[in-house]
């Protein structure tokens, strides 16, 4: 048997962009001739997946599994917001989301090697990719656990434009939860707290505010008060227990909480894209491209 050394699977990687395994174990079964491993990945279909890889995937789904004690949060993507859907690629991220909860991976390593029919979730995604027609990719997930007094909170929102998640503390129940979870998934908190708001980032909002003051031409001793007050106004913005409840703006989300017994111990917040560059081609774009 010829000996396959990792800078041939290197070199198949790059060539077709397949993973690792599948690298190795088409040169293994064409005894490292690197042309015919191509072929081999192309007649799997896999090769075929890897042309797709410079195309931007930005839309997709996110989606929420949940099931006793244990909960998970992902965002698979793909290339147009068409492809959400389609009924395959649903079905994908529901049993991806539903796999995370099961075997609970450490790492996306871990979790594209969890078996499927396909094999794996990544060969699930080469399989969808090849079908569809579009670059999929499982982008990110976050498994979270909860304690018997706790409540999961799952919302959706426009069929999994956004994903919330959140853990309430000193409550079973999960419409409360789900509450919390909608206001997550339309106001966006970054912290839940204003005691988890770095001090990096308290010194520098402070800085800007105080520029700002000072250029309205505000005395000192007024400026320093300004500032109090909009540092205060910040902090209510992106903590979400100070914000305003967004089911009744009356009480901030902590009341609303308490008012049932609970506080917010954790919330995840997926919106689908975020921080990822967006196609802006047109149909007509894509046409003439192909034509070339």
């Amino acid at each position: 048997m010829a000996k396959i050394s990792a800078a041939m699977v290197k070199e198949l990687r790059d060539a077709t962009g397949v993973g690792m395994m599948d690298a190795k174990r088409a040169l293994v079964e064409v005894e490292g001739d690197m042309d015919k491993a191509v072929d081999l990945l192309r007649e799997k279909g896999m090769a075929k997946a890897a042309k797709k890889g410079d195309r931007i995937a930005a839309e997709g789904l996110a989606s929420i599994h949940v099931d006793g004690n244990t909960a998970a949060i992902v965002e698979i993507n793909a290339e147009t917001d068409f492809v959400s859907k389609n009924d395959m690629f649903q079905d994908l991220v529901k049993e991806v989301a539903k796999l995370m909860v099961e075997n609970k991976p450490a790492n996306m390593e871990e979790a594209l090697a969890l078996p499927t029919e396909d094999g794996s979730i990544e060969k699930s995604i080469i399989e969808a990719t090849n079908k569809i027609g579009e670059k999929i990719s499982f982008r990110r997930f976050e498994v979270v656990e909860k304690e018997d007094s706790q409540a999961f909170g799952a919302y959706l929102h426009m069929g999994g434009r956004i994903a919330a998640l959140t853990v309430l503390d000193g409550t079973n129940d999960e419409e409360v939860a789900k509450d919390v979870a909608m206001h997550v998934a339309a106001i966006n908190p970054r912290y839940i707290t204003k005691d988890q708001v770095p001090q990096a980032e308290l010194d520098h909002e402070q800085s800007v505010l105080t520029e700002q003051a000072l250029n309205e031409g505000k005395p000192a001793k007024i400026v320093e008060k300004m500032v109090q007050g909009r540092m205060h106004k910040f902090l209510a913005e992106i903590c979400l227990v100070d914000q305003p409840f967004v089911k009744d703006p009356d009480v901030t989300v902590e009341k609303f909480a308490k008012n049932h017994g609970a506080t917010v111990k954790s919330f995840v917040r997926f919106e689908v894209g975020e921080g990822l560059e967006k196609r802006e081609e047109n149909f007509a774009d894509e046409v003439m491209s192909q034509m070339k």
